[in-house]
Formats: C-alpha cells, structure tokens, sequence
C-alpha cells in the first residue's frame, strides 16, 4: 500500500518551500483556458508571429522540389548551396572565416560515399504500336527506380509476361521478357532478372491510403540495391498506366518501348550546421534537423525552407537586440537520419552537448488538399504500449513497446503546450501519435537525447510524384515554424521562472491524463478488462509523468537546493495520488 498523504500535509510540505502542492491542485482546473506555459511563451510569441510571413520558406521549397534529390546528387547539392547563399545573407558567417566574437556561423561537411550517387534524366514507357506514352517523366517522376541504370538511347523493346505469383515464376520462359507483376514484390522479381535472363520489370505497389483509384497518376517512389556489376532497371506504374496495361494483356501479346536515361557517379555526401552560439551557457544546446533528401515537395523541402527562416528570424531578432539566446541554437541539413546520427556522434566536430532535438518532417501541408493532418510525434510514453482514448498511430504504423523503452520528459507536453497555443491562435489544427520512429527525432532518441518530430500524416500524396508544390501551405509553415522556434527560445532561456511553469505544467498534464485513462479503465473493466492490467496502465503513466517531473532538474544548477527538492515533492506528490481501480 503506497502511503497516504492528505492535502494539507503537502501542502504544507511544499509550503516549508515556497511552492505549494495546492497550487498544483487548483491549477489543473485553470489549465486550458490560461496555460502556465504562456507567462515565459508569450513574450516570444510577441517576438516571432511579426517576423514570421514563410516567403523564404515557400521560396525555398519552390528552387528545392524541382530537384529529384538524393544525398551527393545535382539537386541536394544545390539545395546545400542555397542554404548557405541565404545564410550567409541573414548574418551567417562561414566556420573557417569567422572570428571569437561572431556568434552565426555555419560550416558545410563534407564526405565520401561508400556507394556513388544517382539522379534521373528522363524515362518513358509506351506500348509498341501506340502513339502515347503509357508514363513519361515529364509527369511522373518517379516511375524509374532509384539506381536504375540506363538503357540503350533507343531503349529496349521487349514482350511483357505478367507474373500473378512467385511460383509461376519458374514455369515461364524470361529470357529477354520484361516482367509485369502486381502481386509479386520487386525482389523476387529482380532475382529473375539476374537469374533468368529477364531484361528488366514493371511493377505496381502503392498502399490503400494514398487512394490510388482517386489519384490515379500518382506512382510512389520505389529503389534497387545499387549492383555495379549487375546494372538493372526497374519501373513502377501508377493506378492508371496499370490498369491500361493489363487491360491490353488481357487481348493478347503486349510489347513495350522502355526508354531511360539515369546519371550513376561518385560525388561526396555534404551537410550544413549553422550555430546560434549562446551567450551565457555555449555548450548546452538545442538541434533542429530537416532532411533534405527525398523527392518531394512537402518531403521534405518544407522542412528545409521553414527551419531556414526559423534560422534567418533567429538571426534578425538577435541583430536588431530584440532577443538574446543563452544557450546554443542549433539547424542541421543533411541526409535523413544519417546526417543527425552523425553529428550526435561526432563530439569531436561540435563544441556544444545536445540537451534536445526536434526533426522538422513534412511541415508544409496544405491539409485540404492533402488529407493529412499536423502531427507531434511524441517521446516514446505509455500511449505508445496502450494506444487508446485519443491516441492513435498513424497509418505509417508503430511497433509494440515495452515500459522498458519509454523516455520519461517535460519535453512532450511542452512542445504540445506551446504548438496548442499557436493552434488557438491561427485557427490551426494539432494533434499528437505515439512514437513510430523512421526519422530524424530517431536517432535523438537512440542517444537518449530528448527529441521528437514534427510532421503530417496521412498524406494522400506522401512519396508520390504528386507531391508538389501545389499541395504546400505557406500559412502551415509559418504556424509550424512559429510554434518550434518559440519552444526553442523558452528552453535555451530557460530560468528558475521556466522551471516553476514547467512544474505546474507536469502536474496538471499528469491529473489531466490519470483522470483520462481512470475513466478508460473503468470503461475497460465493465467490458470484461482484467482489474489488474487496467491498474498496471494507471501506474505506468504516473511513474511516467514522476519521472517526467524529476527530468526537469535537467534545467535546474546543482547547487540549488532549494528548487531540486521542490521538484522531488512534485515528483512524489504524482506518486502519491495514484487513482486505485
């Protein structure tokens, strides 16, 4: 049996100092309409919401789209170039150039690559005997898989044997056949090629949510293993072109005119860091990341242009002395997940710890056209063993985990707090999932660095060639910038006054969230539950938000006594109040 605390003892425990347990308690019912967040987020509001119009954000993401981008090809390249031009621009000063007293700087690395690069030229695909084209590049982009070779100028010529299965595989005759198959996956088929004497395939595969039969041009970008000595190609086919071919199958013999022109080179893989350098605590450090690899115009030349003007804004309000950053900011442009593993990894090359990192990932949305709907991937929390209630994942899936892999933090409900206040403000949609993973908050995570993603999801363009800039949201980027750069103001400013709100905020998120799942639980219960297992879910999120509570002394000097047993008395004051079933 845990101990029994009545109000009044802990209230006068925290009484004794100077924070009271009352306070917690009252200030839950106050929660929504007057955040605790907004006496230290206001101000920065006030600051940013001016400066923030995402012309240079929409502008960059219209020069990055054009470009079918991989790390060391023509358009990530220029896309790095850009960024420095635009940093350079806004005050930023090259690494190997700037003096002790310059505080922007920003550095392009620069290093091999085990495998070389690839970029598309051109590609068709036409029925012998047709005058159209079935696909063409003009229009669909990604039909050529990334690191197909090239094929003859004048193309290849050849009959179309479609496959249904994986075992009729071995009953047809493909020497100098180009294989068809919606059924079969790409890598059973390409064994075909190299073993049976197939001269290359045509392959369908696009998930239900991105509406096929409604999108019907669309084709999601597909990859081969990059084989020097094996050189293949490979073509994926929208809804349309599917349909069409399959419906000239089904009257008899069908050849096809492939036509390909692909660049396969050794190049070098480049990133850039730009700093923010603090100016009372330097090596402490908040990192924004956004990838720039990726077809894409919402993935993800929108997370590359907004957190450029995240980096220009940052710089004007400094220059014209509306804003001092004590700790470092820090944005990183690179290669997904990659480039961030890197750069945690890699002490040697940074001067500043990472105290936490945010991945910008499809920030651009324009959700009326897209479907998709603004999302804080959150830190690995209960939700993500017991996804009920509101939570849920998105259609990109999440693996089942343990309570072993939660990461306990502050750092979830203050970015919801903040990007929630910035919702109410712009009329603008947030909401939350579970951790999945797949991007750069990942490897944040992996080093146990606090970390999270701001993205959209379901996209019923997401990887396709569709995704242009047609479907970007100038408005979106603003609200997404606007809502990131005010969290990282608070935190690298963060002082005793930060950390009393941050208190406040954890105790009325943790009775927010127990009164929530209690009702879930009861629900559960009624239903047939076990008592047990609904008690375990009750306590796995209070121990959840007490360590959360106690991830906040992260901000709090080592000799202040005062306010670390502050935090301790918040911490057990959330264990203390358990709900029992």
């Amino acid at each position: 049996m845990r101990p029994s605390i009545d109000r009044f003892q802990l209230s006068d425990m925290y009484l004794k100092t100077s924070f009271s347990l009352l306070l917690f308690v009252l200030s839950i019912s106050s929660f929504a309409q007057n955040t605790p967040l907004q006496k230290v987020t206001d101000p920065y509001f006030a600051l940013v919401r001016p400066e923030f119009k995402g012309d240079l954000a929409y502008e960059t993401v219209a020069f990055v789209e054009q470009y079918w981008r991989l790390a060391g090809n023509t358009g990530f390249n220029n896309t790095v170039f850009r960024i420095a031009e635009r940093l350079e621009a806004a005050g930023y000063v090259l690494e190997e150039k700037a003096k002790d007293s310059d505080r922007f700087t920003y550095r392009i690395e620069t290093r091999e690559m085990r495998q070389p690069t690839w970029e598309p030229v051109s590609a068709s695909l036409k029925i012998v005997g047709s005058n159209e084209n079935l696909l063409s590049s003009d229009t669909n982009r990604n039909m050529i898989y990334q690191y197909s070779s090239s094929t003859p100028a004048d193309g290849i010529t050849g009959e179309v044997i479609y496959v249904e299965s994986k075992e009729a595989l071995s009953s047809v005759d493909l020497k100098g056949k180009i294989l068809f198959s919606d059924q079969v996956g790409y890598r059973t088929l390409q064994s075909a090629v190299k073993e049976n004497g197939a001269v290359g395939v045509l392959t369908y595969d696009m998930p239900s949510y991105l509406q096929p039969e409604k999108n019907v041009t669309s084709i999601q970008f597909r990859g081969l293993r990059h084989d020097a000595n094996n050189p293949a190609w490979a073509i994926a086919l929208s809804f349309e072109a599917k349909e069409k071919l399959k419906a000239e199958l089904a009257k008899g013999k069908v050849e096809v005119l492939v036509k390909a022109e692909t660049k396969i080179y050794d190049s070098a893989e480049l990133t850039i860091v730009a700093n923010v350098k603090g100016s009372e605590w330097p090596l402490e450090s908040l990192v924004f990341s956004a990838h720039i690899q990726e077809p894409g115009a919402n993935d993800n030349a929108t997370g590359v242009g907004t957190q450029l003007e995240m980096a220009k804004i940052t710089a004007d309000l400094i220059q014209e002395g509306k804003l001092d950053l004590k700790r470092t900011l820090t944005f990183l442009w690179g290669d997904e997940i990659i480039s961030t593993r890197r750069y945690i990894q890699e002490k040697d090359k940074r001067e500043a710890e990472i105290n936490w990192g945010i991945s910008l990932d499809m920030v651009g949305e324009n959700t009326d056209v897209t479907g998709g709907t603004f999302l804080i991937e959150k830190m690995p929390d209960p939700s993500a063993i017991w996804t009920r209630g509101e939570d849920k994942h998105s259609e990109w899936g999440g693996s089942p985990m343990t309570v072993d892999q939660l990461k306990p933090h502050y750092f979830n409900d203050f970015i919801l707090t903040n990007f929630e206040a910035q919702g109410e403000y712009a009329n603008w949609v947030v909401k939350t999932n579970p951790f999945e993973g797949g991007s750069d908050h990942t490897p944040f995570l992996q080093a146990d660095i606090p970390g999270l993603l701001l993205w959209h999801f379901t996209d019923q363009f997401y990887h396709t060639d569709n995704d242009r800039l047609d479907k970007v949201s100038q408005k979106t980027m603003v609200n997404v910038g606007t809502g990131a750069l005010v969290s990282a103001y608070t935190l690298l400013n963060a002082d005793e006054t930060t950390v009393d709100q941050l208190m406040l905020m954890i105790a009325a998120k943790a009775q927010i969230r127990l009164m929530t799942e209690v009702q879930l639980s009861k629900n559960a219960i009624a239903a047939g539950g076990s008592k047990e297992d609904e008690q375990k879910i009750l306590d796995t999120w209070a121990d959840y938000y007490a360590k959360a509570m106690d991830s906040i002394k992260d901000l709090v000097p080592a000799d202040d006594e005062k306010t670390l047993r502050r935090i301790l008395l918040a911490k057990e004051a959330i264990k203390a109040h358990v709900p029992q079933l």
